[in-house]
């Protein structure tokens, strides 16, 4: 259920999208623009907006927006209950899941970071 909710939220989000990016193309460029400034994604000057623009609110982007949200249905976590087997990916590019790293009954550290 939770999965068809999603795929009409997206689907009439992504025609709405469409429809005003039809019918209104520089207001829709000046909000995804903005929307670029939010994620950094127009900072790089070899990146314009040519280059992903109108690719927001195509049937790709909806594809893809679907398997992002579909996926984060899997990754819920609650207070009390067991931690969620999450896919992660090593850096030998090897898919496996977060509880493969336990051993024994010793507690698994996560550690995030970032290199840049």
């Amino acid at each position: 259920l939770q999965k068809i909710l999603i795929l009409l939220q997206v689907t009439l989000s992504v025609v709405v999208g469409k429809t005003l990016m039809i019918l209104f193309p520089n207001a829709m460029k000046r909000y995804i623009l903005k929307m670029g400034e939010k994620s950094r994604m127009n900072q790089n000057p070899k990146f314009s907006y040519e280059n992903w623009g109108p690719t927001f609110f195509s049937f790709k982007y909806l594809l893809f927006v679907l398997k992002v949200k579909w996926k984060r249905l899997e990754d819920e976590a609650y207070e009390g209950h067991p931690a969620p087997n999450t896919p992660v990916v090593t850096l030998g590019g090897e898919v496996r899941h977060l509880l493969d790293f336990m051993e024994d009954n010793r507690p698994l550290i996560l550690n995030f970071g970032s290199c840049t």
